[in-house]
């Protein structure tokens, strides 16, 4: 490997990883209850949605990262593809509101590992949808 490879693949490391800190940061933003909180309080349902969470915008990122020959685009197509998945999560757990009842923030603060499973689906489930997007 030389030193050109080597040093891109630092800085787009990098750059990934700090972006992944900021969409997980804006995430919580918009979740009733604070995750880093809950998880050292041992909260197994918040776990279970963040490591999914943290997942799917890890997956994005590689989908973006491997589709890309340039950092900024991918950074962009990544920061796009976060905001979509934002608006289709937020949907479907209006739809489950509604329709089922389920308020999954509340179900997962309170510790419901179903809850916590079931919104970091949601997650994983958008960013397959989207990471096979960018890949095409």
């Amino acid at each position: 490997m030389d030193t050109h490879t080597l040093l891109s693949m630092i800085v787009w490391t990098v750059s990934g990883s700090v972006l992944l800190v900021v969409l997980m940061f804006v995430d919580s933003l918009f979740t009733r209850y604070n995750d880093l909180e809950e998880l050292r309080k041992g909260n197994l349902a918040v776990t279970t949605r963040f490591v999914l969470k943290l997942v799917s915008q890890g997956y994005i990122l590689s989908s973006s990262i491997a589709a890309s020959s340039r950092l900024g685009d991918a950074l962009f197509v990544s920061f796009v593809s976060f905001l979509l998945l934002f608006a289709l999560e937020k949907a479907v757990r209006l739809l489950l509101a509604v329709w089922g009842r389920l308020d999954l923030d509340h179900g997962t603060q309170l510790g419901k590992v179903g809850y916590g499973l079931l919104a970091g689906a949601l997650h994983l489930i958008g960013a397959l949808i989207i990471g096979a997007f960018i890949q095409s």
